[in-house]
């Protein structure tokens, strides 16, 4: 390893030394009872509903399935779109399609399909019935890869508590193995029609488990969340300015961090790659100090689960003075990117907070699509990451659109107390300096409290 490899290389290294091997299981051995599974996703088949609109955005949404199933660890053979007003209540694409759809798992020789939107537990009861091969949802597929990228004890226990907010509403016996219900002396000692089976009995002991899990991940999440409104109200309390970097998932929102302070955080080509969030400092031209804070990527239809579960995590950019959201130019629907995420962004209450965009991989964009976003988004900056273009213009707009500190003040601090100009410079806005025989002379824009301590050093007004 090169002696100047960052965390962020040594994380990669260590994603890349254990990879899903295409035709071996990952799926638990004993599948006869409830189905608390890990998911096999190695050789697949999309499938998803076109409800109207244009087919470009049926296929844009496919092809982003496509990227979430490889970056989960499979092998997509083929991708298939249902036109219909509406998903069918009991197999999503239609009892006609059905057959279609079984008819090409054996041609293809796949073991998974992966359906584009979130399935009811009848709906996957149904598909798997008829298709005679193992179906997932596009949440199931999302909340695969959170729980593979997870790495922070905070981060593990949010996927974890997503999964099992999904899986409790979705128990089900597997095949035959479980009896739901059953009567006469199956149904135990007192007998009678409709009584409960070893089947219903086990789900019921695993939705208790399953509660009792989650109030345990419940109340470890609100432990860490104090630790983290602390180091929050910390920065509050020493008016430091908060920059959050948000956006659709492998926009570059780590590249970018990576870019303007040198983070040295973990960047792969694949969507989710980082989950953790990561706080840096940065400052300014003229040393006054902020941070930047990276967030977990968006995407089209985020499970709510996850919206839940990461709600603290998320909260960084709620509590931000600043949002850079960070959008890939290259996509082929930007907008569509920008739209999704600001949806998310107004679920958690930071619709409000002032925003940049970055229009992201500008040397890959089509300077047409880039000509259009800058026309539609008019605080935007184009940068690209990879070779630093536009950079520097966009640290220099975000310097411009931080808070300005709330307290103007002109006083003459003695050379002794030279500290108190540093701090000037750190935490406020610097108007003017000027060296004179009794100390510094600074007019600036500070905090209150510093404003407090500045107080007896004052210049008088003639």
């Amino acid at each position: 390893m090169d002696d100047d490899a960052t965390t962020g290389d040594f994380d990669l290294d260590d994603r890349h030394s254990l990879r899903r091997v295409a035709g071996l299981s990952t799926e638990l051995e004993d599948i006869t009872e409830v189905e608390y599974r890990r998911l096999r996703l190695e050789r697949v088949v999309l499938v998803g509903v076109w409800p109207g609109g244009s087919f470009v955005d049926a296929e844009n949404s496919l092809a982003e399935l496509a990227a979430l199933a490889e970056t989960a660890g499979s092998q997509v053979l083929e991708g298939l779109v249902q036109r219909r007003l509406k998903p069918d209540p009991a197999t999503f694409i239609g009892s006609g399609k059905v057959q279609e759809l079984r008819d090409v798992v054996l041609t293809t020789g796949a073991d998974t399909v992966v359906v584009d939107g979130e399935l009811s537990a009848s709906q996957l009861r149904n598909l798997e019935d008829k298709v005679g091969i193992k179906v997932v949802d596009r949440t199931m597929v999302i909340l695969d890869i959170f729980a593979q990228h997870a790495k922070s004890r905070e981060g593990k226990a949010q996927v974890e508590l997503a999964q099992l907010e999904y899986l409790s509403q979705r128990l089900r016996g597997w095949g035959a193995s479980l009896s739901r219900q059953a009567g006469g002396r199956a149904g135990g000692a007192g007998g009678g029609v409709g009584t409960r089976g070893p089947g219903e009995t086990k789900l019921e002991t695993d939705r208790r488990r399953i509660r009792t899990r989650m109030a345990k991940l419940r109340r470890d999440l609100a432990g860490m969340r104090t630790a983290r409104d602390t180091k929050r109200a910390g920065r509050r309390r020493n008016a430091v300015p908060a920059v959050s970097i948000a956006g659709y998932t492998n926009a570059g929102k780590s590249s970018l961090l990576n870019r303007l302070t040198g983070a040295g955080v973990l960047v792969e080509d694949a969507l989710f790659a980082t989950l953790d969030p990561t706080v840096r400092r940065a400052q300014t031209s003229e040393g006054r100090v902020y941070t930047l804070a990276d967030t977990v990527g968006f995407v089209r239809h985020l499970p709510h689960e996850l919206v839940e579960s990461f709600r603290s995590t998320l909260e960084e950019v709620a509590d931000a003075d600043l949002v850079v959201h960070v959008v890939d130019g290259s996509h082929p629907d930007p907008e569509g990117q920008l739209s999704a995420v600001r949806a998310v962004l107004a679920d958690i209450g930071a619709g409000g907070v002032r925003e940049i965009v970055a229009v992201n991989k500008a040397d890959a964009a089509d300077p047409l699509v880039v000509a259009r976003l800058l026309r539609n988004e008019p605080h935007a900056v184009v940068v690209s990451a990879r070779t630093g273009e536009g950079i520097d213009k966009l640290r220099s707009v975000i310097e411009n659109e931080l808070p300005q500190p709330p307290v103007e003040v002109d006083v003459l601090v003695p050379y002794q107390h030279g500290e108190l100009v540093a701090r000037v410079h750190t935490v406020g806005e610097v108007l003017s300096i000027e060296h004179e025989a009794a100390g510094t002379r600074v007019r600036a824009r500070v905090p209150e409290r510093l404003a407090a301590v500045l107080e007896p050093y004052a210049v008088a007004t003639q």
